[in-house]
């Protein structure tokens, strides 16, 4: 493909950012760390010639706050991590050597919206609902997707609405609404690489054993994304896209920040 037929198709194609604002008090789940933010440098603290000056910023955040993805590192049964077995000797708080975050390449592959709340006919879902195989089936075959080797998979419940309300978004007493056990099963059957989904956990809460994380993870070496924005996508009633997205390659991490983007042409 020559450049101007490059610039031709760049141009044709729709872009849509999946991932959410960075801000403090933003929401994060329990056992994760805040996103904390302030100005190092403001302008006119350190001038340069001719009226130059310059501002920088410092941050930090856990690797599981706001739009992000697991790494396989993140999630052991038995202390047992997909392709790695007995992470014991591969894991110290200075980081994983084994199963990190790094390991995982540019995301680069098709991606599918399965819009449960859409399926549903309301625009969220309530907090009790089960994501279960009959759901997704439906909601696939409702929208004509066929799911396949190496897809990504994106489960909007609407949830994402609530995000400006912290307590409301993490659920953390109430609950979520979320994937289930079966649910998991029947997406790891259709050869997907990729889930993610507009909520903090991706499956239902409160689960305290996390099961769906250990059947995507540890089970399947199935990546999960959380605390994505789909709500353009399901509005525009886009099912079929490019899915692109690029995990920082901290090494031994057990998760990074991404900003994924759909494409559609």
């Amino acid at each position: 493909m020559n450049p101007k037929e490059i610039a031709a198709l760049a141009q044709k194609a729709k872009v849509y950012d999946l991932g959410m604002d960075y801000f403090v008090g933003m929401p994060h789940f329990p056992t994760h760390p805040p996103f904390t933010f302030s100005l190092g440098r403001i302008h006119g603290d350190l001038p340069y010639a001719d009226g130059l000056t310059s501002a920088n910023c410092v941050f930090s955040t856990g690797g599981h706050t706001g739009t992000h993805i697991d790494a396989l590192g993140h999630i052991s049964v038995n202390r047992q991590v997909h392709k790695v077995g007995d992470i014991t000797p591969y894991q110290s708080y200075s980081g994983l050597q084994k199963g990190g975050i790094e390991e995982v390449e540019p995301i680069f592959c098709r991606g599918h919206l399965l819009d449960l709340a859409g399926y549903a006919g309301v625009e969220c879902l309530d907090s009790g609902y089960r994501i279960d195989a009959p759901a997704l089936e439906g909601a696939a075959q409702a929208c004509g997707a066929e799911l396949g080797q190496g897809d990504v998979v994106l489960i909007r419940t609407g949830w994402i609405q609530h995000f400006s309300d912290p307590l409301k978004y993490i659920a953390h007493e109430h609950g979520a609404p979320g994937l289930v056990e079966d649910g998991a099963r029947w997406l790891a059957g259709k050869g997907v690489k990729f889930v993610g989904s507009d909520t903090v956990a991706l499956e239902k809460t409160p689960s305290p054993g996390l099961p769906v994380h250990g059947i995507l993870l540890v089970e399947n070496g199935i990546h999960i994304m959380e605390v994505l924005n789909l709500e353009k996508l399901a509005a525009d009633r886009v099912t079929g896209f490019l899915f692109i997205a690029l995990p920082l390659k901290i090494k031994g991490g057990t998760g990074s920040p991404i900003r994924p983007i759909a494409v559609v042409l």
